[in-house]
Formats: structure tokens, sequence, C-alpha cells
């Protein structure tokens, strides 16, 4: 069936990822929710443009996206934890079951834009640690050949992050001429890639949402704070 939002995808509805397609009862009834984050402020900002196409695609499988926009974002360590946009993106961090970032190749890497806004997320929010559990997928826009630079590197930020992130991946090549003049991506390869990861994203954030708290439960947090809590009983009787 094609949609008039998506025109260039060809989905029957019976192909939609659903949580009874994964052998999984859920037990979270609401649509996955998918924070999107985007490595440029240019005004025709392809990562932005790609961005927004993988938010279709999202909103088409069944999630609820949220797009953070960079523009006004300080640099980290440049202004106090509870300036209002650090606050934004800190919320949605939490919010979010799942993750998609895209940024543009610079200089052979992710641009100052992207990483700025990962740095002013810290692994720990009072006890709660925003990112850890949630599946994540990684996208980059080329201005030239195609190369696999910053997805390979926020791959590894994801890991930092403690962030599952999916086997699938979606680098565009001369991104230029990819985009129409309404800023739509085309028909293409490339766009069918793109359909792909967000399709797997889906999936594996239901596959996974439920589950996170267990699946990365670890032995050596278990044992520190077992230790803090008989340090305060132990206080508490002195």
């Amino acid at each position: 069936m094609q949609d008039d939002l998506l025109p260039n995808l060809d989905v029957d509805l019976a192909d939609l990822p659903t949580p009874d397609k994964l052998g999984v009862e859920s037990a979270s009834a609401h649509p996955p929710r998918i924070l999107l984050l985007y490595g440029s402020t240019r005004e025709r900002s392809f990562s932005r443009l790609l961005t927004e196409e993988a938010a279709r695609l999202l909103q088409r499988f069944g999630a609820e996206t949220r797009i953070f926009d960079p523009r006004g974002l300080p640099l980290p360590d440049d202004a106090p934890d509870s300036h209002p946009n650090v606050q934004e993106l800190r919320e949605l961090m939490q919010w979010s079951e799942g993750q998609v970032w895209c940024s543009p190749e610079r200089h052979g890497s992710m641009t100052a834009v992207f990483k700025a806004q990962i740095d002013w997320v810290p692994l720990a929010i009072g006890a709660v640690r925003p990112t850890q559990g949630k599946t994540l997928a990684v996208m980059q826009v080329c201005g030239g050949s195609q190369s696999f630079n910053v997805v390979n590197q926020l791959r590894v930020l994801g890991r930092w992050m403690r962030m599952f992130t999916i086997p699938n991946q979606s680098s565009v090549p001369k991104a230029y001429l990819e985009f129409d003049a309404d800023g739509r991506m085309k028909r293409s390869s490339f766009y069918d890639r793109v359909v792909d990861v967000m399709e797997e994203l889906v999936k594996f954030t239901l596959l996974l949402r439920d589950r996170s708290d267990y699946l990365v439960d670890r032995y050596s947090e278990r044992k520190e704070s077992a230790e803090e809590l008989s340090k305060r009983v132990n206080q508490r009787s002195i």
C-alpha cells in the first residue's frame, strides 16, 4: 500500500512491525518512543532532511518520534545544566526508548554540533542512566563518495553510552543529489536502506524495551550497591 506522506514507500499493513510478530507479549502498550538527533545547523541541512525522512518512516512503522533541534544548544560546560536547551535534550533522552543519530562527515569525523549534544548527556542523571539499554540506529550523510567513518564512530559512542546499536546502518553519498527541492528523499537504493534501518530499529525497540533493565543489570554494579547498603547499615548501628 502506498502512503500519501511517503510516496517512495510501498509497505503492506501486514508488514508493519508489531510485538506479536516478534513473539513478544509486551507489557508496554504505547508506541515505541524514538528520539532523533542530527548534526548540522545549516539552513538546508542534509542530515536534518535525512532525519526528518527517518521520522516519517518511523511514524509509518507505528513509532512516536521527537526531533531535537540543536540550534541554540551551548557548547558543553559553556553554560549551566539549567540552560533550557540542555534541559530539553536531557528530558528527551529519558523519554526515549530508542534513538536515531545522524551526522554529516566533516574532516573524516562526526560534526562538533552532533558531538556537543551527546557531551551534554551524562552517564547518569541522579540515579537514572538516560541512555542505558535504549536502542540506537546510526546514519551519516556525505558530501562526496560514500564513507563509513561517522557511523563507525557513532557506534563507538553508542557503546560508551551503553546503548544497543542495531546491526543495520545508513550512509548516503553525495547527499545533495538525493533530496528534491521540497527536501524529500528521492527513490533509490539509499532510500530503501533507510527504510530497512528504521524498520529494524522499531523491531529491536519492541523486542528490548521491556527487558532493558534486566539485560543491562551488571554483577559489578549489584556488588557495589550491596557494599554501599552494608556501609549505611553499619553507620546507623554505630
